[in-house]
């Protein structure tokens, strides 16, 4: 009886939540009129008595006078469909995720999903996303942890449980997810079409099933980059209470795990061709920038590293080798992005933050550092603050950076803020907390 009581719950909370997209026929162009959009979140102020996903002009970075999208009272995490037709951002303040078509310039509908998401991804362009909810609880059930199918086609939410569910990365047709769990040293491996809703719990059955498969064999994984039917692990390895950080291959195919390649530290990355640059800690501190040769002179202490592992040999040059090895912040690294002219920009979380950029006296730093592949130097700017999120273009030679609540634009042929008429003082002004920022026109 508790069981079916549930599933009409799910299903009253759903269908208040969903808006039914009906038959899609994409527009010749958005409402705004803008070809080239990009969209940032924008949390609650005085000014705006709701938070909302603004519109913003990414051909001359302005904010244009179009309608905002509602997005409840303070929208952060935003990810894009690879489309680029549906965006989705998640709303703290009421565990809200909002669903937008961005040909359109509408909403689609939102959905509660039981506690707060660090991660999403909506792997297609139909309107169907995934979030990983650590501490997500359903009633009637003893689980923690899951990862919820957000279904806007069909108006239904499905609930897998994955204990302690901290990330979901999907294979490049959204048949696979890939799911870390805080703690762990396996992956598992979801068939999501197969789960049966409203709660599956075959992660939890200890028996082969058509859903669920737990990978053993790593190092406290954190994350995953995935080309074709090859996962590249990143074992977080000591920074996550693990050994050692390290990449593996995971082959989609077969689950035949590879052997680790060290590296220095391994939270997040980002393939390009053959390299695969990877950033993060390695322990829980990171090394001492005073060990770093390449570190510049800072009051910071300790610092984080950035490899570049070659995937032809599975090799990683840079491991345990002071003399190449590369300096950049330290705190949780979880965001990364490379620009056309070949700047890495890499940002995290819960970094050391010195000076104060609102005052500057001596040394400012924040989060955020770009590696310059031409000449293999790092620039740290003088900023503070968390980045939440990066964005280049392949048109211009820009990168939007939200940091520190901030929307800043970076001229990436100098690695400096961009100053010109429309930004003296190399910001977008949006009043408010900018939580995250993606392009949804491809530019």
């Amino acid at each position: 009886m508790k069981r079916r009581i549930l599933v009409l719950l799910v299903g009253l909370w759903v269908s208040l939540g969903f808006s039914s997209c009906g038959g899609y026929n994409k527009p010749k162009n958005p409402p705004s009129g803008l070809p080239d959009r990009v969209l940032a979140s924008q949390g609650v102020t005085a000014t705006f008595s709701a938070g909302s996903l603004v519109i913003l002009d990414g051909y001359n970075d302005t904010i244009p006078g179009v309608a905002r999208l509602q997005a409840g009272s303070s929208p952060g995490l935003m990810v894009v469909s690879p489309t680029r037709n549906i965006a989705a951002t998640f709303d703290a303040s009421s565990n809200n995720v909002y669903a937008v078509d961005t040909f359109r310039e509408t909403g689609i509908g939102n959905v509660r999903i039981p506690a707060a998401t660090s991660s999403m991804v909506f792997p297609t362009a139909q309107p169907i996303g995934y979030a990983a909810i650590p501490t997500a609880t359903v009633n009637g059930f003893s689980f923690v942890g899951a990862v919820d199918i957000l279904d806007f086609v069909r108006s239904q939410l499905t609930t897998i449980a994955v204990t302690n569910a901290q990330t979901v990365i999907a294979n490049s047709n959204g048949t696979q997810l890939l799911v870390f769990s805080n703690d762990a040293d396996s992956v598992t491996v979801l068939s999501p079409s197969s789960a049966v809703p409203p709660v599956d719990l075959s992660c939890l059955s200890g028996t082969v099933n058509p859903v669920c498969t737990v990978v053993p064999g790593f190092d406290r994984p954190a994350w995953a980059v995935v080309s074709g039917n090859t996962a590249y692990i990143l074992n977080c390895g000591a920074e996550c209470g693990g050994v050692q950080a390290s990449v593996q291959t995971l082959d989609l195919t077969t689950l035949a795990v590879g052997p680790p390649v060290f590296v220095n530290g391994a939270t997040i990355g980002l393939l390009n061709g053959s390299q695969l640059f990877v950033a993060g800690n390695g322990t829980p501190t990171g090394p001492l920038c005073t060990s770093i040769p390449s570190a510049a002179t800072t009051a910071a202490t300790y610092c984080g590293t950035l490899d570049i592992v070659d995937l032809g040999t599975m090799t990683d040059p840079y491991y345990n080798n002071p003399s190449a090895e590369i300096a950049i912040t330290n705190g949780f690294h979880d965001r990364i992005d490379m620009t056309t002219n070949g700047q890495v920009f890499v940002g995290s979380h819960d970094c050391t933050n010195v000076g104060n950029v609102g005052n500057p006296s001596g040394e400012v730093r924040g989060c955020l550092s770009i590696y310059r592949t031409a000449d293999n130097s790092v620039v740290i700017p003088p900023d503070n603050g968390d980045v939440n999120g990066l964005q280049g273009f392949t048109t211009r030679n820009v990168e939007y950076v939200a940091e520190g609540g901030n929307l800043r634009v970076y001229d990436t042929t100098r690695d400096v803020l961009l100053i010109n008429d429309f930004l003296p003082q190399g910001n977008i002004d949006i009043v408010g907390y900018v939580g995250d920022i993606k392009a949804i026109d491809f530019f």
